[in-house]
């Protein structure tokens, strides 16, 4: 994302704010309020629709040339292997560092509300998240399907199979692969393109957020809030660490680089927003494409550090505001829980609250306890959609390294500008001397 695009976002957050106060503090009536949201959203929800339909084809033309370029099957387990072991650390100290400032900063306690009634109800489906779900649900009963309805996972279980058969094929499969890999460099510039609208996505965002929810909303969650974005900070820095340890100095460089898709995911509340962008941001930063297009799609499946935060920190908050003790024990058994359910929610709507309410009703807290932060849902997602794109771009560019497949930024800018000249049409033989003869003529 370039940098005139980051500018324009951060201009449109300053007057999407001013708008949405001076909508909610003008409008008195509740029908005319809802009405004017519903043309707020019309930017957000018009990019979104832009995103949700590169993701699936682009999801698939990258994964598919990077597994057939890997090599044979040894191979791609080899990174798959490396990718999940980061993976599940990440998620595991996610989940520990909210457990821990939850208990250490405390920010239900002396909330000191009532139980709520029995027939009171999130309206969330909390039986959308076992085990046997998850598994079965990994496997797509369609492609066309699954591109349909974005289901990320899917299609990289599918781009698996497609990109390995390739790989196993040999030459007789490169045809096939250059196709894809004009595909891919189709739908990147295609991103080029939307990403032209993303300033309006987050200018109507912020209003619409702002107008409905008003900013004494953020005021009276001011402590859950501020101890959250205190644990997302917390969090930022052991990533930067982790990075460091394996790539050095250059984890700075990274940050530095993915900071549009980071601004993106945070005004959007959507890590979908940034995915294209990050692809490229990688390419920049000297990722090779067949890493990050088959590491990339898998975080956004299994490496959601963010929505990890959040999960343990809310559960513990909503004990805490009821007054309910949780020992350690169970807390411990909570992160368990989690590490399991939390899988594969990439793309599910609200679906960390789903995970949420699901451990509430597992542990015996009330499930309506979710309703004290479905008010702010949307503040505190923007920070872990945010955070989910910081983990997975560092996560890539560690597997990279690992792999000997992360080159210097000098290296990838030279080598992006020979893919561009390369790709840039050429004229006609025949175009060239109908050119010459109108010359001599």
């Amino acid at each position: 994302m370039n940098k005139l695009i980051v500018r324009f976002i951060l201009i449109a957050m300053a007057l999407g704010i001013i708008l949405g106060a001076g909508v909610h503090h003008t409008v008195t009536d509740a029908k005319m309020l809802t009405d004017i949201s519903g043309y707020l959203s019309i930017g957000t929800d018009v990019f979104m629709r832009l995103i949700k339909m590169i993701i699936g084809p682009l999801v698939f033309a990258t994964l598919v040339p990077g597994l057939a370029r890997i090599g044979d099957s040894s191979d791609i387990g080899r990174v798959g292997a490396k990718a999940m072991a980061w993976f599940i650390s990440a998620s595991f100290i996610s989940l520990l560092l909210g457990l821990l400032l939850a208990n250490l900063l405390q920010p239900g306690v002396g909330m000191n509300l009532t139980l709520p009634a029995a027939d009171a109800q999130s309206g969330l489906n909390t039986a959308a998240f076992s085990l046997k779900e998850f598994i079965t649900h990994l496997v797509p009963r369609s492609i066309a399907e699954a591109m349909a309805q974005n289901e990320i996972l899917q299609i990289v279980v599918f781009s698996i199979f497609c990109g390995t058969a390739l790989a196993g094929i040999g030459p007789k499969g490169e045809p096939v692969v250059a196709l894809i890999e004009s595909i891919s460099h189709m739908m990147l510039k295609i991103t080029e393109f939307v990403m032209w609208l993303a300033p309006l996505a987050v200018f109507t965002a912020v209003a619409n957020i702002i107008a409905l929810k008003g900013l004494g909303i953020v005021i009276t969650f001011a402590k859950f809030i501020g101890c959250f974005y205190l644990g997302i900070i917390a969090l930022w820095a052991l990533l930067i660490i982790a990075g460091y340890l394996v790539l050095g100095r250059r984890v700075f460089e990274l940050i530095r680089t993915v900071k549009g898709p980071f601004l993106l995911s945070f005004f959007t509340a959507s890590s979908e927003a940034s995915f294209p962008q990050l692809l490229v941001c990688l390419d920049k930063f000297g990722v090779k494409r067949k890493i990050s297009g088959f590491v990339l799609p898998l975080g956004y499946s299994f490496n959601l550090d963010g929505t990890m935060v959040y999960c343990t920190f809310t559960v513990l908050f909503i004990a805490q505001a009821y007054g309910i003790d949780m020992p350690l024990t169970t807390q411990l058994g909570m992160l368990l829980m989690l590490m399991v359910t939390s899988k594969g929610i990439a793309g599910v709507p609200r679906a960390s609250l789903i995970v949420i309410a699901a451990t509430l009703t597992h542990f015996g807290l009330p499930e309506e306890g979710i309703l004290l932060v479905m008010a702010i849902d949307t503040f505190l997602d923007m920070g872990r959609s945010a955070t989910n794109s910081v983990g997975n771009s560092i996560a890539c560019a560690v597997v990279a390294k690992w792999e000997g497949a992360l080159q210097s930024s000098k290296e990838a800018e030279a080598e992006l500008e020979a893919t561009n000249l390369s790709l840039k049409p050429t004229m006609p033989e025949y175009a060239v001397l109908d050119r010459e003869e109108a010359m001599r003529t």
